[in-house]
């Protein structure tokens, strides 16, 4: 009962300056005397700022970048300078630890792409069945990495000539995937294929898809930044750490 008529007070404050100065006491010797039709006017305005306040908290959350679809994120990224792109190179904690260390990239989420399942699970992807892949949202600033140099240093992270597998991880949640978000990154990611294969960067043909975006989801928290929280996991140390000491002394020019 208390907290109600101090915020009574208060919300009287807010829509009449003269009763800035009224405290508790002698608002409510004013209720008994004025009758029930100031009381009336009390709980009205109560109600009213409370909707309204209710309506501007309501309206901060929903411009929260953390409760944006993707694709509104996307929005937000471009009039902001940045650009967004998806990949997958076979297990999202390899390649999250990789991009996080390039120079120009703002931010890399790991997660799921590419399936038939609304917001899937880790298990649901483990299976294989859900048609996802394991990705990594790569946010960056054009100004300072191109897309170009993003994607070159994919296709030298990765092995992209080896269907649905990297390594150990075999499954099509470990295919090689290029996600774009437009059609010139479309047509930069088959120009940046046509290069590395005309360099014969690898022995094998490539096999990575190019497919256009259709939704993402974020992996589960104890997936973000996983080498960076678990340096001393066995699949750290043992998968990735030997890849990111190789990317170190290849791209020490690009590192930030």
């Amino acid at each position: 009962m208390e907290i109600r008529k101090f915020v009574l007070v208060d919300s009287l404050r807010l829509i009449h300056p003269t009763l800035c100065a009224i405290n508790l006491p002698e608002f409510l010797t004013f209720c008994r005397y004025a009758g029930t039709n100031a009381v009336r006017i009390a709980m009205i305005t109560q109600i009213f700022l409370s909707v309204l306040l209710g309506s501007l908290l309501l309206s901060s959350a929903l411009k929260d970048p953390a409760n944006m679809s993707k694709q509104e994120n996307q929005t937000v990224a471009s009039s902001q300078g940045k650009e967004v792109i998806m990949l997958g190179g076979g297990c999202f904690w390899c390649i999250e630890a990789v991009f996080e260390e390039l120079h120009g990239v703002v931010q890399v989420e790991s997660g799921y792409s590419g399936g038939r399942v609304d917001d899937p699970t880790y298990e649901q992807v483990c299976t294989g069945t859900t048609g996802h892949a394991e990705v990594v949202q790569v946010t960056f600033g054009p100004k300072t990495i191109s897309l170009k140099e993003i994607l070159e240093v994919f296709f030298t992270v990765h092995d992209p000539t080896t269907l649905n597998r990297q390594g150990a991880d075999v499954g099509t949640q470990y295919r090689s995937v290029i996600f774009y978000r437009s059609e010139e990154q479309n047509t930069l990611a088959e120009q940046v294929i046509r290069e590395i294969q005309k360099a014969k960067l690898w022995n094998a043909p490539i096999v990575t898809e190019i497919v256009p975006f259709k939704a993402f989801y974020n992996a589960e928290e104890y997936h973000q930044e996983y080498y960076k929280k678990n340096p001393g996991q066995a699949y750290c140390r043992i998968v990735i750490e030997p890849k990111i000491k190789k990317f170190r002394e290849h791209y020490k020019d690009k590192l930030k």
